[in-house]
This record gives C-alpha cells, structure tokens and sequence, in this order.
C-alpha cells in the first residue's frame, strides 16, 4: 500500500510517554495519530479545519473503530496513511492504516465518521466547493 495523490501519510516516532507498562503503544494514541493524518490530508487537498471554522462549520468526530493488529513499540517508526473512505452530505468517513515504517508491517486500521456542524453544532452540509475537493478511495487494506 503506497502513499498516492488520494493516500495522504505522515510518519511519528512512538515516544516513551505513549507507551503502556507492556512496552507497547497505549490503544488511545493511535485515534490521537489518526486525527493527524486527517488533519494532514485536508490540508493536502486545499482544505482545513481553520478554513471550515471560518466558514461557520465544525467537523467532529461521530463514530471511530480502530482494529489492531500487531503492536508498535517505543522508538518505532510508525507512518500512519489516510484516505477518505465516503462522503455524504453531512458526514465525511475517513480510513487509516499505521505501519511499520521499517518492513511496512500492517499494525492497525481504522476509520472514523466526522459530521459537519454548523457554529451552534446543529445539523449542516458541507459546502459543495469543500466536496469538491475530496476524493473517495477504494480501501487499500481491509479494514
């Protein structure tokens, strides 16, 4: 699976502070992870959330599923990939793969939903100039 024009990726450095007493990443960071690489990849086609925030808009997170695989450990290179899996008129569902960075070993996936609120965080739709901008892509790994 490689980083393409729709596959946004960006790579972290599991630190010692977000390990668990395993020694493995603790479960939490990895949505932490997650939101990086989505922030990352709107920045990439030409939006972001500050852009949105102007616009009166929110995006939050409505629904997330994280599956892991194998576990990463502290000093790991972990490069974490995202695209965007659906888009509706309220809602935009994102896709993520964390590998290794070392021999690209498949460590977890997961998704998340976001919804787009208005500045009351009532219902709204995401303009159709943002949509434009966002391309759906066929999953790369199985979720």
């Amino acid at each position: 699976m490689e980083a393409t024009d729709d596959i946004s990726e960006i790579t972290v450095r599991v630190n010692y502070s977000e390990i668990d007493q395993m020694g493995v990443v603790y479960h939490a960071w990895y949505l932490v992870w997650f939101d990086r690489a989505r922030t990352e990849h709107l920045r990439r086609t030409g939006t972001s959330y500050a852009e949105l925030e102007r616009q009166g808009l929110r995006m939050v997170v409505g629904r997330a599923t994280v599956r892991y695989r194998q576990p990463a450990r502290y000093d790991d290179l972990v490069t974490i990939r995202c695209w965007i899996r659906e888009i509706a008129s309220r809602r935009i569902t994102f896709g993520y793969a964390a590998l290794a960075a070392a021999d690209g070993r498949l460590l977890v996936t997961g998704e998340t939903s976001l919804l787009v609120l208005d500045s009351r965080l009532q219902w709204a739709r995401l303009p159709a100039a943002v949509a434009g901008k966002l391309r759906i892509v066929a999953d790369p790994v199985r979720l």
